[in-house]
């Protein structure tokens, strides 16, 4: 963006200097092409464009939206100005971050010791590939210049933004708390950022899960009651809950199924540090597979501490109207009828389960990303948000296929109380009886309502998260 100012904007300056308003001057008179003395969201975006710069999506917008100070729908000289100046503070800030020598410039060895920090395992090429999106002369190295130019017009203002396009995050709920949970770097952690995107992404997960509740029921209600003497259809299913309880019981379970939400991911991500902490060496780097342990043991206590409620989600989720009067009524039906060794029936299947989801979730978004980067990341690293929502949609899909007949095996157990006493067993033997009656695809019942859920999930999670970001000042 340099050269391409100097040449198209500056051709009468002698030289650009970033500190100088006569060139902020210059640069505001050749967008504001209208001489209202305004830049707005259309001017900002035809210039940028017309001086070939690439730029993420609603990033002029976004640029509008922070410096609009009188909320006047567009950018004057000093708004333009100082929106400008704060935001070159900010990226020499974030620039000297990743200056790991202190030389006065970026290598793809400091790319890629940076991605490290933040969890993220990328080879040499990928870093070096990363690298020449922003490498103006073509020296393998980036200079103050081409770090400012490259990031002057892109909201993105610190190394937590800006590397934050390719982190795999647990924004994506498609109903299943299992995932890895997300990493956060240092300035995150003493900001306070941390629990403000942790808020942000349980509002998310409520939201997402209320919005596909019904589809979960059928799901559980295939999962329980199908068999090949039995079968549920979809519709089938729909049918028989509305006919039972009218359409409000479609949200039955719901209620637990959102609470348990809060808890399970500061657990979590409490845990998460920790186990990091003992995994790795003093001073050392967390490498994948130690990130994977430490992910996988993060979800194994969650889910410990917060079983009990899994298991009301179930019982409330296949309960009849009137059977339970609340979570606290079953509560306490469950433990006054079967003791408290019910809160924790499925126990041993969920935790099996977190292996195969957690690491094959990793490992495909991981090998999704990468193939990403080494084949398109020419121009720019950002990937875009729809290959982010792909990339997270197929990696928690695959995931959950491998886990499924875990979990099947879980909700079985789960709900042993409703069902008649020739369906009760324990995991070998419900997998053996499964086995023997319905063969192998009698392990993946309720699959197809479990896969539909998983695009308008992943939509609603992503708007209600970028929504609660703005809300609470994360942008």
């Amino acid at each position: 963006m340099y050269n391409v100012i100097k040449g198209l904007v500056l051709t009468e300056s002698r030289c650009w200097d970033p500190d100088s308003e006569r060139s902020y001057q210059d640069l505001f008179d050749k967008l504001d092409t209208n001489k209202d003395g305004k830049v707005d969201v259309a001017e900002l975006r035809a210039g940028l464009t017309a001086m070939g710069m690439s730029f993420r999506r609603g990033a002029a917008q976004k640029i509008v939206s922070s410096g609009d100070e009188n909320k006047d729908g567009g950018l004057d000289f000093n708004e333009f100005n100082k929106y400008l100046k704060e935001h070159e503070k900010k990226l020499r800030l974030t620039f000297k971050s990743l200056d790991k020598n202190n030389d006065g410039h970026i290598d793809a060895s400091e790319i890629k010791q940076s991605l490290e920090e933040l969890g993220m395992d990328i080879t040499k090429e990928e870093a070096q590939t990363i690298l020449q999106s922003m490498d103006i002369d073509g020296t393998m190295m980036v200079d103050w210049n081409e770090w400012r130019d490259h990031f002057l017009f892109n909201p993105a203002h610190n190394l937590n933004e800006i590397i934050r396009y390719w982190k795999h995050s647990s924004v994506l709920d498609i109903g299943e708390s299992i995932a890895i949970p997300d990493e956060f770097t240092e300035e995150e952690k003493t900001s306070g950022g941390w629990w403000k995107q942790l808020a942000a992404g349980a509002m998310a997960g409520a939201v997402s899960r209320t919005g596909t509740a019904p589809l979960d029921r059928v799901k559980v209600f295939m999962q329980v009651h199908s068999s090949k003497s039995n079968r549920v259809t979809l519709l089938g299913g729909f049918k028989q809950m509305i006919k039972e309880g009218g359409v409000a019981s479609l949200w039955r379970g719901n209620g637990v199924n959102v609470l348990k939400i809060a808890p399970e991911t500061a657990i979590k991500f409490m845990a998460y540090e920790q186990y990091k902490k003992l995994l790795t060496p003093e001073g050392g780097k967390v490498q994948t597979h130690q990130r994977f342990m430490a992910g996988s043991l993060a979800g194994a206590t969650a889910q410990s501490s917060i079983y009990p409620m899994e298991v009301m989600k179930t019982r409330l989720t296949l309960g009849k109207t009137g059977q339970y009067n609340g979570m606290f009524d079953c509560a306490k039906k469950i433990l006054r009828k079967e003791g408290i060794k019910a809160f924790y029936k499925g126990y041993t299947p969920n935790m099996i389960g977190i292996i195969p989801y957690a690491g094959i979730d990793l490992a495909v978004y991981e090998s999704l990303k990468n193939a990403w980067l080494s084949r398109y990341a020419k121009d720019t690293a950002n990937p875009g948000i729809l290959v982010l929502l792909g990339c997270g949609t197929i990696s928690s899909t695959c995931g959950q296929l491998a886990s499924y007949p875990l979990a099947l095996l879980r909700t079985r157990m789960q709900a042993q109380a409703t069902l008649e006493a020739s369906d009760k067993s324990t995991m070998t033997g419900l997998m053996k009886g499964i086995m023997a009656n319905e063969g192998f695809f009698g392990l993946y019942r309720g699959i197809l309502p479990n896969f539909m859920k998983v695009i308008p999930a992943v939509s609603l999670s992503y708007v209600v998260y970028e929504t609660m970001k703005s809300r609470l000042g994360l942008r």
